[in-house]
């Protein structure tokens, strides 16, 4: 259905050390700027993230995405839950994730639902920063079809 290039910046709360980054209580806002193309058009995609993790290497959260200019309108809901690989070395953690996402569209296209998995690596660039590669894999219904698709995911994280 779409093909994204994201760019996300997450500021992580007030932590040192890896370990602080991933532990219990600690909260991650992300923002998201990119491009996707869908049912013909280009949009500009603007989105906002909020985890939390309600244990040490496990975050839940929530993410709107806004697909712009052009139509049919698009707006996205999402919740994910991400878990980081307990590790001893704290430089790099993988991380195994899942979510569901509610598809908000205009007429005459219908709402859908996409469920998905996300499976990649971070590694700490600073005491407080940090980025990640990986690799997501969804699957859409829209009433009609049930679709697949992967594609790369990379993002950025500071702790202030």
């Amino acid at each position: 259905m779409k093909k994204t290039i994201l760019i996300s910046l997450l500021a992580l709360s007030s932590t040192l050390s890896a370990e602080g980054v991933f532990s219990i209580g600690h909260k991650n806002f992300g923002f998201t700027l990119g491009t996707s193309s869908s049912y013909g058009n280009i949009y500009t995609v603007v989105g906002a993230t909020v985890n939390y993790f309600i244990l040490d290497n496990i975050s839940v959260g929530t993410e709107y995405k806004g697909f712009f200019g052009s139509d049919p309108q698009i707006h996205q809901l999402t919740v994910p839950v991400t878990y980081h690989l307990p590790l001893e070395n704290t430089t790099y953690k993988p991380y195994l994730g899942a979510f569901y996402n509610r598809t908000f569209i205009s007429e005459p296209f219908n709402d859908y639902n996409i469920y998905g998995g996300r499976a990649g690596l971070s590694m700490q660039t600073s005491p407080n920063s940090f980025v990640s590669f990986g690799w997501v894999q969804e699957f859409s219904n829209d009433g009609k079809d049930v679709k697949s698709q992967g594609y790369p995911e990379v993002s950025g994280g500071f702790s202030f």
